[in-house]
């Protein structure tokens, strides 16, 4: 991974530190300040591809020409960026896990150039996949028994965005995703239709639903809505019958009012006893429209979720820091209004027998009684702990998502108008703060 995937001023203050000497160990702890107004909870992720980022960490001879004739750096500067890696240990929430504000997602304690460069990654990546994650979770909880499907890539902000969201999505339980690539690296079912143009290729709705079918007998899905709605799924029950087609086949709705169209396609499928056949919808989807259809009694077995899960249309980012909290033996923090940070290497306490809400602690205090910490060991000295590969981090990541969406309260899990839990800051904790707030000259008021 290119060294040059950073902000300016990281590699800035990653110079002056190698300049100076200043070689100790820091940790600085990433956490989201405050969830977004429509978020009772988020899901963590981003964890695997971020600690990717860090293994392969490096400055290559173009960076390095880069920076000494575009940036100006001198040449002991670029002899020891040269040979640094990423040699780091991190703590982090596993992916899947719910979290709220002010908990730390991750923690990475590294020599202190090291821990400043990679900053920027380490934002990008956890940020945006817990981002979609979390909007994708609501999906989900609207859709109920439904299954979902990711259709967002055409509409992600990048391509590499695509894949993250359908890494993302799966994690909160989507079922399938019409990303190939990402299907293939994830294990995921790989899931597809077909779009308009490929019905106006053919002279009518019936030769296209025909060649569909006699090319992709085992699980096609004809899309009935190109000219009208209730003629096109007509149109598919005369391929099915001529065909004898007996496996698995369904029909897409991607417009008009989903919910009656919904209802009278499945009275026409029942009334030719294709009760098998399933209906998917899709179409400008989200949890607030899914949920509506839901309530109509909309007769859908399946959700395609695309632009709006895809780049978290109503929440498209997170309130999210990577802050400095110690150096050397010398916790630090951040005292600036509406931005201030706790002190030290910290851990998560959660009771998961109730619905009290998280508490914020010291990492090497014990964990209260009843509670688990969040936290967990995920990399030494620059080398992941766990080697999982990547389909299998993610099943590991949905069941964790699936545990933690049973505990977390009704409140929190409402779409609107939902009540995160709120963490509380252990004694241990408050009192490193105050001795570190009185070091620097600030009482506590």
């Amino acid at each position: 991974m290119t060294g040059l995937r950073t902000d300016l001023y990281e590699l800035r203050m990653a110079a002056s530190y190698l300049r100076r000497d200043l070689t100790d160990r820091a940790t600085f702890s990433l956490f989201v300040r405050r969830l977004p107004r429509r978020r009772g909870f988020l899901v963590a992720a981003g964890l695997d591809e971020a600690l990717a980022f860090l293994e392969t960490f490096t400055f290559d001879c173009d960076d390095l020409a880069y920076l000494r004739d575009v940036v100006g750096f001198d040449k002991p500067t670029l002899t020891a960026l040269s040979v640094l890696r990423f040699t780091g240990d991190v703590w982090a929430v596993p992916e899947g896990r719910v979290v709220f504000a002010d908990e730390p997602l991750l923690e990475v304690t590294a020599p202190i150039a090291e821990a400043q460069l990679v900053e920027t990654g380490l934002l990008n990546l956890l940020t945006f996949q817990t981002t979609v994650a979390s909007k994708a979770a609501r999906c989900r909880l609207a859709a109920g028994g439904a299954q979902l499907v990711d259709f967002a890539f055409r509409r992600t902000h990048g391509v590499a965005a695509g894949a993250g969201v359908a890494r993302a999505s799966a994690i909160a339980g989507f079922g399938a995703t019409s990303h190939v690539e990402a299907a293939r690296r994830y294990g995921l079912p790989p899931s597809g239709t077909m779009a308009h143009s490929y019905v106006e290729a053919f002279p009518d709705e019936r030769a296209a639903f025909r060649a569909f079918a006699a090319d992709f007998p085992a699980d096609p899905i004809f899309l009935v809505d190109t000219y009208d709605t209730p003629a096109g799924v007509r149109a598919a029950v005369d391929v099915i019958r001529e065909l004898g087609l007996t496996g698995p086949a369904g029909v897409r709705l991607d417009s008009g009012d989903l919910a009656a169209l919904a209802r009278q396609t499945r009275a026409i499928l029942d009334d030719a006893g294709l009760t098998g056949v399933r209906i998917v919808a899709s179409g400008s989807l989200d949890e607030d429209v899914i949920a509506g259809l839901v309530e109509a009694g909309a007769p859908i077995d399946a959700y395609g979720v695309g632009t709006k899960m895809g780049v978290s249309h109503d929440a498209p980012s997170l309130d999210s820091a990577y802050k400095l909290v110690a150096y050397g033996d010398r916790p630090v923090l951040k005292l600036s209004p509406g931005k201030a940070t706790l002190p030290g290497a910290k851990q998560v306490f959660r009771d998961r027998a109730g619905s009290a809400g998280d508490i914020v602690g010291l990492r090497d205090e014990p964990s209260p009684p009843g509670r688990e910490a969040l936290l967990v060991p995920v990399m030494r000295d620059g080398r992941r702990l766990d080697d999982v590969d990547p389909a299998g981090a993610v099943r590991a990541a949905r069941e964790r998502f699936d545990a933690d969406l049973a505990w977390l309260p009704e409140s929190a899990r409402r779409l609107a108008d939902p009540v995160p839990l709120t963490a509380t800051v252990s004694p241990a904790l408050t009192a490193l703060h105050e001795r570190v707030a009185a070091r620097v000259g600030v009482t506590s008021s």
